[in-house]
């Protein structure tokens, strides 16, 4: 069977097509309206593809005998609907990197359905609820995809998961680790409600800063949702009823940081779950 050939568009001013790929870097509503995000990076790119996300365009500029072989074979390989072609100084104004990107790309966002991800027999779920900071959310996401996390769930009114600076902070980790954006609280409580049906020892712990459970006094190797909070309020009252435990971690008596960052505590939280389901020290 022969493909057909992707049509070609050259932009040569700051026209619709540019405007569009301008808002959909920087203009979150318009981002939803398209249901489209801009994505450049080497990495980024490669785990968007290997793992299936709908890439709509390819983004180049110059010649493309000029490109790297890595950017010819993405152009020649990549099913997409259109690839654009932009004058050098517009792919410049668009590339958010100091050496401006050989290659970006238009990709559609995914649906945001808990029910429709693949959970382990083991789950490990992390819930984030409403971040406020881009980087802590896609260091989040990088730290869910090292620790095998089968979900990341935002919840509340929180900083964009599709914003260009938090797909670059997940470091490629973006494209491989589900994360759904549940604004429904009540339709997330009864999901909850399905997962302790179907695993009966389904277990949800919360994190707080204040002296509760030491976290490596907890059974972690269960079934399990791990709840962070809002960088600066917390789990809302909601979430920390709902948990069976609170944890926290343990901090040098005399440290004065009343608390840790919420990306860096998730990791040590994290890391002391797959510590306790393999056995190592």
């Amino acid at each position: 069977m022969i493909m057909a050939k992707t049509a070609e568009k050259k932009v040569l001013v700051r026209d619709n097509a540019f405007q569009r790929f301008e808002v959909l870097k920087t203009n979150r509503n318009k981002r939803y309206r398209y249901n489209e995000f801009l994505v450049e990076g080497v990495r980024s790119l490669n785990e968007a593809v290997s793992n299936n996300w709908n890439i709509k365009s390819l983004l180049y500029s110059g010649d493309r005998a000029s490109l790297s072989g890595w950017a010819s074979d993405m152009l020649q390989n990549v099913p997409t609907e259109v690839n654009y072609c932009l004058e050098p100084e517009l792919m410049r104004e668009l590339s958010g990197k100091e050496d401006t990107s050989e290659l970006m790309a238009v990709i559609e966002m995914r649906e945001d359905r808990l029910d429709a991800v693949t959970l382990s027999g083991q789950p490990l779920i992390v819930l984030f609820d409403r971040p406020s900071n881009k980087g802590n959310l896609g260091t989040l996401i990088r730290s869910c995809d090292s620790f095998g996390a089968d979900m990341l769930i935002l919840t509340g009114h929180a900083v964009d998961l599709y914003d260009p600076d938090v797909v670059t902070a997940a470091m490629g980790s973006f494209f491989s680790v589900p994360v759904v954006r549940a604004e429904d609280n009540r339709a997330l409580l009864a999901y909850i409600g399905s997962l302790k049906e179907r695993y009966p020892d389904f277990t949800m712990i919360g994190t707080t800063a204040h002296k509760e459970h030491p976290v490596s006094s907890v059974n972690l190797a269960v079934p399990l949702m791990l709840m962070v909070g809002n960088e600066t309020k917390g789990l809302n009252r909601a979430f920390k009823d709902s948990c069976d435990m609170l944890c926290t971690i343990p901090m040098a008596e005399s440290s004065h940081a009343s608390s840790l960052n919420v990306s860096c505590a998730a990791s040590i939280l994290l890391y002391e779950v797959v510590r306790q389901r393999t056995g190592s020290v």
